[in-house]
């Protein structure tokens, strides 16, 4: 099945125009070609078309010069009466111009439009008016055109739309190569659900287009063109999606059995039993280990909620059929906190393999990795480098890999012959991302904690309120607690006046000497690393950092968690970070210091971190605030990599887009119909024909 999909044939004639290169456009060179591909990130006709409108400019406003009022962008007809060169250098052109109910003068900065001009000339000119003393004036006009041979007045947009520009690239350039561009669009078949256009009353792609890029002043058929073309790219994102399912679940595996023996010693050595949660995920798994076909599964837990015990005994099954099974981190830090927690559990040896395993180390670490010595692995991506080679590799999981998109999860497993991928991510996920980043994959979800957890008590205090917490911080030293102090930078700021991480190291150190440690990103592997182990062994009693401990730090006796400037934080790292207490049986806190300056916004995004441990309510409310990142691709941060939705009811199209997907997938998985046929040719537009033709030849 998976060699027979292939969505997206050869480009079809009524895309050529489409993905002809700019420099086919009549007058566009190489130079403005490159101008043009540079704001509009592609060098294709539809790159440019893609290019939509941030605003428009209503022209509309075309009074007598008597009548005229400053402060507004007017168009006007006028006739040259007198063109003053400037007596010094630097000092602009002045021309006067009138229409017979009053006058005008035009001011150039620049010399090359003035020189043109001559008494009696008509002209049409159009910007913003503004008053100077008794004149009126127009400061180096956005259009300036001569009248025809017949008289007539040159044209001017009544309402003209405002493209994202690059430097050297102007206005007009840019809507000269749009009118060009618009005029090479092809009658295209419909895509779209057609009882879906009707009801939403949407014109078809090249109207829509044609409406934003010339627009006619109509808010209500833009805002219906804008949701158009939304959905067009989100549709092609989820018909993508749908096919690198299909490709997922019919890549060949094997079946994983095990005895169960593995388990019952690791959950032993465990001490407790697994939450109903954890058992409810581990079936899943377990099923998807069973069946012949290849896994890829998305593990999403709340701070706390216990994957990694999950993890290791998905891992131990494979190490039960005879496989191996290996566990990568992004980051060395939390590779040798997953190292600590498997080799505490597991039955059977476990190798670390990083980037700064060298030498001796790393030579016994590849042989019992490609011997079958080591039934389980742990490490960076130093796991997949091409000298790495498993005896049998079963199960990979990955962990915290969010940023991967689908053409990489799909590709983790090729370590071994029919390898399984379990991804784990300890950020809860909003349903609007699961469709849009993880649609490809099977979803099992840890909404539950472990027993003897207690809550988090989380406060906000001011930047002027720094010395009570510091009186409190010595009142809880004094009762022998350890906490956390995370600054968000490492080194003083020019531009943002923070407290730097080593600056508060020095200021704690002083106030507490010899009992504060610092971790940070900048510092060498083995410092940071030494650093931890002294607070995890309670030499130290404060470890201030930076993020380098969101995640991968487990230290049960941190009982209090200080985040300064916590505004500057997303809400999801802030539950993260504050994850890092309340992982023992004592009560915790999480002091949330913010500027005292702090706006509405801000103050009701760390209320509600204050009000809430629910990750999945925090993360939803973080989506919305922040965006999502990109789907197809690797970047997994910024509003949503799309490029068609701003301004739009994203969640709303999304919800229609992944609905109509999985109706067309179920009917015509290989897109064959005519329906089909229409929307492979939307797949090419948006460029998602190559990645799921990569897809489908794995």
């Amino acid at each position: 099945m998976a060699s027979q999909i292939h969505p997206v044939p050869r480009p079809d004639f009524p895309l050529q125009p489409l993905l002809a290169p700019l420099t086919g456009l009549p007058g566009i060179g190489a130079g403005i070609a490159g101008l043009i591909a540079r704001a509009v990130g592609g060098s294709r006709v539809i790159d440019l078309l893609l290019h939509l409108p941030d605003s428009t400019i209503d022209r509309r406003y075309r009074p007598r010069l008597d009548a005229a009022e400053p402060g507004r962008i007017a168009t006007l007809s006028v006739t040259v009466q007198r063109v003053d060169r400037p007596e010094r250098p630097r000092q602009p052109w002045r021309v006067l111009a009138g229409d017979g109910s009053g006058t005008l003068e035009l001011v150039f900065f620049s010399p090359h439009q003035a020189r043109q001009l001559s008494p009696g000339q008509v002209l049409t000119v159009s910007g913003s008016l503004e008053s100077y003393g008794s004149r009126l004036t127009m400061a180096h006009p956005d259009h300036l055109v001569a009248a025809g041979p017949d008289g007539r007045p040159g044209f001017v947009p009544e309402i003209e739309a405002v493209w994202p520009l690059t430097a050297g690239l102007s206005g007009r350039m840019l809507g000269r190569a749009m009118r060009l561009a618009l005029a090479t669009l092809p009658d295209l078949p419909e895509w779209l659900d057609p009882p879906l256009v009707a009801r939403e009353r949407w014109p078809d792609f090249g109207a829509a287009l044609r409406c934003l890029h010339l627009p006619r002043g109509d808010p209500d058929a833009e805002a219906r063109a804008r949701a158009r073309l939304a959905c067009d790219e989100l549709l092609g994102d989820q018909i993508a999606i749908g096919q690198a399912r299909l490709v997922a679940r019919k890549r060949p595996g094997r079946a994983l059995q095990g005895d169960g023996s593995l388990r019952r010693e690791a959950l032993s050595r465990f001490g407790f039993a697994p939450t109903d949660a954890q058992s409810r995920a581990l079936a899943e798994i377990d099923a998807d280990l069973a069946r012949p076909t290849r896994m890829l599964r998305l593990l999403q837990g709340d701070v706390g909620a216990g994957k990694t015990l999950v993890a290791l005994l998905a891992m131990l099954r494979a190490a039960e059929a005879g496989a191996q099974a290996c566990l990568m981190a992004p980051t060395e830090i939390l590779a040798r906190q997953h190292l600590l927690t498997l080799e505490r559990l597991s039955p059977v040896p476990v190798v670390l393999l990083t980037g700064s395993v060298k030498g001796a180390a790393r030579r016994r670490a590849l042989a019992a990795i490609g011997s079958g010595a080591a039934p389980l692995a742990v490490g960076t991506h130093a796991l997949f480098q091409d000298g790495v080679a498993f005896h049998d590799l079963g199960l990979a999981v990955i962990d915290e890999q969010h940023r991967f998109g689908v053409e990489q999860r799909l590709s983790l497993g090729d370590k071994g012959a029919a390898t399984d991928v379990l991804v784990m991510t300890a950020t809860p996920i909003p349903r609007t991302v699961l469709l849009t980043q993880y649609g490809e994959m099977q979803v099992s979800r840890l909404d539950q904690k472990p027993a003897g957890r207690k809550p988090i008590r989380t406060t906000l205090h001011g930047t002027g309120a720094e010395a009570g917490v510091i009186d409190a911080v010595r009142r809880a030293l004094s009762g022998g607690a350890q906490l956390f102090w995370v600054c968000p930078l490492v080194e003083e700021s020019e531009t943002l006046d923070l407290a730097a991480a080593q600056a508060r190291f020095e200021a704690l150190d002083r106030l507490f000497p010899g009992q504060v440690g610092l971790a940070h990103g900048r510092q060498e592997t083995a410092l940071r690393q030494q650093a931890l182990e002294a607070f995890a062994a309670g030499r130290t009693r404060i470890l201030v950092a930076t993020t380098v401990i969101e995640v991968g730090v487990d230290i049960p006796s941190a009982t209090i968690m200080v985040i300064e400037h916590a505004e500057r934080f997303g809400l999801a790292q802030l539950h993260q970070l504050r994850g890092r207490v309340g992982r023992g049986a004592a009560a915790s806190y999480c002091l949330l210091l913010h500027d005292d300056r702090l706006g509405e916004s801000a103050r009701r995004r760390l209320a509600l971190l204050r009000d809430t441990e629910d990750g999945f309510l925090i993360a939803d409310e973080d989506y919305r605030l922040r965006g999502g990142g990109e789907l197809m691709g690797r970047r997994q941060s910024g509003q949503a990599g799309y490029r068609l939705t701003s301004g739009t009811d994203f969640d709303r199209l999304l919800r229609l887009a992944w609905q109509d997907a999985e109706r067309v997938l179920q009917r015509d998985p290989l897109l064959e119909h005519p329906r089909g046929q229409a929307l492979r040719l939307l797949l090419a537009l948006f460029g998602r024909a190559d990645a799921v033709r990569t897809l489908s030849s794995g």
